[in-house]
């Protein structure tokens, strides 16, 4: 016999719900989520990104977050490393290092677990965010930006 506390409601168990066998999304799950919020942008923004690798990895390395002084690897979900079109234009130098966006999987899936959002608007929010540096805007200037849109 299965007992039951009579002042709380029956919920479907997470078998019931599909959730015992659900797992962490990998590296490869993230990299098509990025590439579908990419996908997604409009044609005149993803035209002048033309040449922005897009990477994704678990974690910052340890020279990133010492640069970005970050108390933690779950501090910084996403980065973007690179000459901005504002400061050079879009022609690579001889030597030069594309310009790169990183998308940090765990730190954004930490990020996820506390929030109320979908993890792919998530994902579409940082990669937004982190191009937005290509672009030469500031963190601030985004932060206005999206405050604004709302």
């Amino acid at each position: 016999m299965t007992a039951s506390r009579p002042d709380r409601p029956k919920t479907a168990s997470p078998s019931d719900a599909g959730l015992v066998h659900l797992r962490a999304p990998s590296l490869d799950d993230f990299e098509r989520l990025a590439a579908d919020a990419f996908a997604r942008l409009p044609a005149e923004f993803r035209a002048l990104c033309e040449g922005v690798v897009i990477r994704v990895e678990d974690f910052p390395d340890d020279e990133t977050l010492d640069a970005m002084n970050c108390e933690s690897e779950f501090d910084l979900l996403g980065l973007f490393r690179g000459t901005g079109l504002a400061q050079a234009g879009a022609t690579l130098q001889t030597g030069q290092f594309p310009n790169m966006v990183w998308l940090y999987r765990r730190p954004i899936l930490d990020y996820w677990a506390d929030h109320d959002e979908s993890l792919g608007d998530l994902v579409t929010h940082v990669l937004v965010h982190e191009i937005g540096h290509h672009f030469g805007l500031s963190d601030a200037d985004m932060y206005g930006i999206e405050a604004a849109a709302e």
